[in-house]
């Protein structure tokens, strides 16, 4: 089965077309193939696949196997993949995701991607949309009680997928790893959320580390960056374009009046191979 390796600012996934290739249990395949150690090394797998409402679907597996609902970094290297692969040449073009179908400006160099803008959507801000157990509110600076009786401020949004966000003064003090899968594990979230933890630089710039789902800690979140542009509004501590520092790159992020949010980002193919 061929495969190609790619990524957007660090956050790396393994990539199947499957206009050519058929996949039987993703789940436990992006296990075995994100293992870095005795597989190929990733954050995950992403399935290219035939779509009836846009020019191509993905789904995304983590590296413990669970499918999430969408992925900022990957949306882009999966619009990068069709289009250089002569999949489709749309520009704009449309990728069906379990969080609807987004549509993506693409930015070229020799005919070839180099990047993307894309319109992710309009951030869900109800508890039931997160989803997070209790009154039927939105989640601004809440109080989070963790098993050891520290207590975090959180804020919460959906961009398809859950996250919740966490400003701080110095993300150099954050135990990302020990607070990460205690914040995602916490009871009151029942499908589990991935974790940012953020320090404001500017009302323009922040920086941002993230611990995911299923996959711990990753060096980009693209979802999760959109989520903290929408917190920074909300709290008012940024406008609604910034620049995001992550340890694979820079993002650029806007909540724009349309409602939606829009993430602009680089997209690279690494390298393509054969998984036996």
């Amino acid at each position: 089965m061929r495969f190609t390796k790619m990524h957007g600012i660090g956050n790396d996934y393994v990539y199947i077309n499957c206009f050519e290739e058929e996949v039987e249990e993703p789940a436990k395949l992006a296990s075995r193939m994100s293992d870095r150690h005795f597989g190929i090394g990733s954050d995950g797998i992403i399935l290219i696949l035939p779509s009836t409402v846009a020019d191509c679907k993905m789904r995304i597996f983590n590296a413990d196997g669970s499918e999430a609902q969408m992925c900022g970094n990957g949306v882009r290297c999966v619009a990068k993949y069709v289009y250089d692969h002569n999949i489709t040449r749309n520009n704009p073009l449309t990728v069906e995701t379990l969080a609807g179908v987004k549509s993506i400006e693409l930015f070229t160099d020799n005919r070839r991607v180099s990047g993307a803008k894309v319109n992710m959507g309009k951030p869900r801000l109800l508890r039931s949309e997160i989803p997070m157990l209790g009154k039927e509110t939105s989640v601004i600076d809440e109080p989070l009680t963790i098993s050891n009786g520290m207590s975090w401020r959180i804020t919460c949004v959906s961009m398809g997928n859950p996250h919740g966000i966490i400003f701080v003064d110095n993300l150099d003090l954050v135990n990302i790893s020990k607070h990460g899968i205690e914040i995602e594990r916490h009871h009151i979230f029942p499908e589990r959320i991935n974790v940012h933890f953020v320090q404001v630089h500017s009302p323009k710039e922040v920086a941002m580390r993230t611990w995911e789902r299923g996959s711990g800690i990753t060096l980009a979140c693209g979802t999760g960056a959109s989520a903290v542009c929408v917190a920074g509004v909300l709290n008012k501590k940024t406008e609604r374009k910034i620049l995001a520092h992550l340890p694979g790159g820079d993002l650029k992020l806007e909540w724009a009046e349309d409602g939606n949010v829009y993430m602009t980002g680089p997209a690279a193919e690494v390298f393509t191979g054969e998984w036996h």
